[in-house]
């Protein structure tokens, strides 16, 4: 059996076919009216599946009565029983449109959901952490660190993730780039020119998988290339084809997925790749070195307290605090 992190959304991002043959089986007997609400919903297939009965109705100027009636002439008890065929399908993309809409319709407050969303993010660090064994993170870093080239590709959030991956192990491999760049798919696939088996790609994709990413990766692997994938399961698309597979649970309560065990976890590959690469050390220094002209002196700067003493709060009295400093000066 395919191991899956707990509670990880599955991802199809497919209409069921089921329903939508029905549609189609059903459109010639269907009264005009119920043909209507068949033909907008076989156009708007992803809409139709997040609108609650009276939305639907609206869309397309009928009752909600007749929307039932919609429903049960395609043989389904009624419109809820319909709108779960039709969400069929769809349910990693809506799944945090559903928890946001369950949320709004709760008691729940604003602070309670808050400590709600930092409660999610430590448990799929710990979930994160136990899924990751010490085997898998150091066959990881010395995939990376025996490279010959390292390229890191993530879409859509992850192309941020794969950009902060590359700042992190710039310092330490002597080359290493991120093919999520403004030049789009095709401009990264030439990058790959040349890659081979000496080579490393590490793909990063969490539902809803973007296809960019799979795309560039498979490519990468039929070169020859080794994929390291971070994702969320066995069953995700990245992982059918990897190497080696890092699984990190990314659930977020209303919104696709969360980045913050991502991070975690690239940053901990990168530490460990600077722990075991030559010449880290001057490395890191030399790279401190660079930065230190864009950077302020913690010297120079007032502790909180000496500024919050210093400085009034009220307009006026600021305007002239202010022109006092510049006499003084």
């Amino acid at each position: 059996m395919a191991q899956r992190l707990p509670d990880s959304d599955s991802e199809r991002d497919t209409p069921d076919a089921e329903i939508v043959a029905r549609l189609n089986a059903a459109m010639p007997g269907l009264t005009p009216g119920h043909r209507r609400m068949a033909e907008y919903v076989l156009a708007n297939l992803f809409q139709s599946a997040t609108m609650r009965i009276d939305e639907l109705a609206h869309a397309v100027g009928a009752s909600v009565a007749t929307a039932n009636r919609f429903a049960r002439a395609l043989g389904f008890d009624g419109y809820p029983a319909f709108r779960e065929a039709l969400v069929r399908g769809f349910e990693a993309t809506l799944a945090p449109v559903e928890r946001l809409r369950t949320a709004q319709a709760s008691p729940t407050s604003g602070a309670e959901l808050f400590d709600a969303s930092l409660e999610q993010a430590e448990v799929n660090l710990r979930a994160s952490r136990q899924s990751i064994d010490s085997a898998a993170a150091a066959a990881a870093v010395d995939a990376i660190l025996n490279a010959r080239r390292v390229y890191i590709v993530g879409s859509g959030t992850s192309a941020f993730l794969a950009g902060l991956m590359e700042l992190a192990l710039l310092p330490y491999l002597d080359n290493v780039q991120s093919l999520s760049t403004i030049g789009g798919p095709t401009h990264a696939a030439r990058r790959l020119f040349g890659a081979g088996s000496d080579d490393l790609i590490i793909g990063i994709a969490f539902p809803r998988y973007v296809d960019d990413t799979i795309k560039l990766s498979r490519r990468a692997a039929h070169l020859g290339v080794r994929v390291l994938a971070l994702t969320d399961s066995t069953d995700s698309p990245l992982a059918r084809f990897a190497d080696l597979t890092l699984l990190v649970r990314a659930e977020r309560r209303l919104a696709a997925n969360s980045e913050a065990a991502v991070l975690a976890v690239i940053e901990a590959l990168c530490d460990a790749v600077a722990l075991r690469a030559k010449h880290s050390v001057e490395a890191a220094a030399t790279i401190t070195e660079s930065v230190l002209p864009w950077l302020t002196p913690e010297s120079v700067v007032p502790p909180a307290a000496t500024l919050s003493a210093a400085a009034p709060s009220n307009p006026s009295s600021r305007e002239s605090f202010r022109s006092r400093s510049k006499s003084q000066s």
